[in-house]
Formats: C-alpha cells, structure tokens, sequence
C-alpha cells in the first residue's frame, strides 16, 4: 500500500508568491512561523537554560523549535474522516471563476468506473495543479453552487472536496453577482447547502493528479483545537 500526501503545504516565504493587493489578507492561505534554529536562537536560549557555553554542545546546535500563528482554515482543512475516495475529473469541463454546471458533475460520475458509496468522499479535480499559488488562476478557481452541491450530496457522498481555493464561486464573483441581483441566495450558497444535507466541505486538495480515480481510502487528520470552526488537515490516501 502507498500512502499519498494529498495536503497542501504551508510555507510562510508564499507570502512573496502573492501579489501586493492580496498580501493583507492572506491568513487562510500563508502562516507567520517564527524559527528557532538550532545554530542561532535554540543554541542562545538553550545555553541560557543550562549554563552552558556553545562548545559545550554537539555541533554548537542547541534545539529547535517553531512557533506557528496560523489560521484554523489555512489550507487543507476539515474534520478527521477515514473514507473510500473517488476523483471526479472536471478538467476541460469546467472554467474559472465559473460555477460548476451539474451536467460536468454528472458527466464526471458517469466516467468515472468506481461505485459512489455512503459516506465516501467525492474529490473534485478541476485543473488547479495548472494554476499554483500566486498566479491569477489560483484565485479564480472553478466553484460549485447550491444545486451542486445538493446533488453530489444526493448521491450518499459525505464528504465533498476540492483542489480550489474554496469551495463556492470565488468572492469576487458571489460578491458581483449580489451587487447586480440583490440575490441573497448566492452568497455562499455552496457552503450554506450544507444546512439542507449534511455534508463535509473541504478545501485546497493538493496532488490530485497522483491519485487513481477509485478503489483508495482517504483519511484526513486535522489539528485538535478546542472550540474552532475548523482546523488544517493532513489529507493522506491509502492507494493499493
């Protein structure tokens, strides 16, 4: 059995990867570490500690250490679930900033050989290994609507992915689309389908592309936070 790393990294230096209008909110995509490296401030805080002199210690390193300020919706994140996956392959279907027609979901279904059990996780591939962190196409993601959303929970699935920055239509676009209509129903109304069929969201999947279509498990295994809403995951599947 293989394990596959299906997370995204978080890397403080992709603050550099964003554009200057998106760096002040960046806290669901960027952490804030601060290192405590071994021949530096580990090697000061640790001779502090023992009374000790840098050649005192293997190498001169004292220990290291990281403190993380991070956001509990940064990334990969959702609640710990052990699963059958599928990957539903959108690319070529689907265009960003767009949302995504049920037709493309059928069609996906029905290409795809592996059997929709309950509670599995449906995955949903829509082309964003193309479009890395930074870049225009990062952020002007396919998104998926209440109708959406509606029928993939129809189909027993419980836990609903995507490789997108979100889930729903980007902001901009909800934002737009209420501005012109007055229409409160499309504001976060992928998201906000949840209330009507119980379904588990999860956002910014990473290394789809290395995954089978059927027949894997998947587990995600979020941080344990006290009283948050969510919390980053590690997403891992299981590919014979």
């Amino acid at each position: 059995m293989r394990l596959i790393d299906i997370t995204r990294p978080l890397d403080p230096e992709d603050i550099n990867k964003l554009p200057p209008e998106r760096r002040a909110n960046a806290a669901t995509m960027v952490p804030e570490i601060e290192y405590i490296r071994p021949k530096v401030e580990g090697v000061t805080a640790m001779c502090g500690h023992f009374g000790c002199k840098p050649e005192d210690l293997p190498l001169g390193e004292g220990w290291g250490a990281e403190r993380l300020h991070i956001n509990t919706h940064m990334g990969t994140h959702l609640d710990e679930l052990y699963v059958d996956g599928l990957v539903l392959d959108l690319r070529g279907k689907v265009k960003g900033g767009e949302g995504i027609a049920l037709d493309a979901l059928k069609a996906a279904i029905a290409a795809n050989p592996g059997k929709i059990t309950k509670g599995c996780a449906l995955m949903l591939r829509t082309g964003q290994e193309d479009h890395p962190l930074g870049t225009p196409g990062f952020f002007n993601y396919p998104g998926m609507t209440r109708e959406g959303t509606l029928f993939l929970a129809s189909t027993g699935a419980k836990i609903l992915g995507t490789d997108g920055l979100g889930w729903d239509r980007p902001f901009p676009v909800m934002k737009r689309v209420f501005a012109a209509t007055g229409d409160r129903s499309q504001i976060w109304d992928g998201h906000f389908a949840g209330r009507d069929a119980e379904v588990f969201i999860i956002q910014q999947l990473h290394n789809l592309q290395a995954l089978p279509t059927h027949g894997f498990k998947v587990g995600f295994f979020p941080l344990s936070l006290a009283r948050c809403s969510a919390a980053p995951a590690r997403a891992v599947a299981f590919v014979n």
